[in-house]
């Protein structure tokens, strides 16, 4: 399997990239509108072809380019069938196999951070979306999150995967690319160290974030499959708008 981990400045989200060497065929999970042509530009340069976009979730921090890679490059939308979208190809389910070509996805429920979160679970990897970071998770306090709820995502369908299973998030806001169940179950400051859940909870309940920025058209734009809505502030064009210079994870 062909794998890349891309990046995207303005929200700091990772996007994957998945190709099949036998078929020719590519999955992109969770992509970034204003990296479209980047992303298919690596497709193109390794010879693959985009057969399918996969969300882990209903973004609030970027609008996802599903939509507008299915315009582009005729490639199918996966999501998470919880979501009810009408804009969805195919529809995913817990512990139902995605399989395109020779690469199989395991998804894997993972709420909390969101209602209806997924992980996708991949040849010794998993890649976690926003439910487990590096030495951290995602926040608890929109889009129907709780954190009991995603406390027992990470413990009873992440936690139980093999320690040496590599962790890829969907953000990291420092530079850090990979990390693996063991480290996190040992060291994630918030859910490792057999940490309690009221502990946990605890901490989730003080962090005392922002309101995300773009949620309100982040939200809306996502139930769309990648649809950035008008009346977007000149402030936040950028979210929308082709990133002309993307550094790498």
């Amino acid at each position: 399997m062909i794998f890349r981990q891309l990046f995207e400045p303005v929200s700091s989200t990772y996007t994957y990239l998945l190709g099949c060497e036998e078929t020719g065929q590519a999955l992109l999970i969770d992509p970034v509108l204003p990296t479209w042509q980047r992303d298919l530009a690596e497709i193109n340069a390794l010879g693959l072809k985009l057969a399918y976009t996969i969300d882990t979730h209903i973004h609030a921090d970027h609008i996802s380019a599903a939509r507008k890679l299915k315009q582009e490059a005729g490639s199918r939308i996966a999501h998470p069938a919880l979501d009810q979208l009408s804009c969805a190809d195919e529809l995913l389910e817990d512990g139902k196999p995605f399989t395109v070509g020779g690469i199989t996805l395991a998804p894997l429920h993972t709420p909390g951070h969101t209602d209806h979160h997924f992980a996708y679970a991949v040849e010794g990897r998993v890649l976690t979306g926003d439910a487990l970071l590096i030495d951290g998770c995602g926040r608890t306090d929109f889009q129907n999150g709780d954190a009991p709820t995603l406390y027992r995502s990470v413990h009873d369908k992440l936690f139980t995967l093999a320690e040496d299973t590599l962790v890829y998030p969907a953000h990291d806001y420092q530079g850090r690319r990979v990390s693996s169940i063991g480290q996190e179950k040992t060291r994630n400051p918030r859910l490792g160290g057999n940490k309690p859940l009221a502990e946990f909870v605890e901490i989730m309940a003080n962090l005392k974030l922002a309101y995300p920025k773009f949620i309100d058209y982040a939200v809306p734009g996502n139930r769309e499959c990648g649809q950035c809505p008008s009346g977007v502030p000149e402030d936040l064009q950028q979210y929308c708008e082709q990133v002309r210079v993307s550094r790498q994870g």
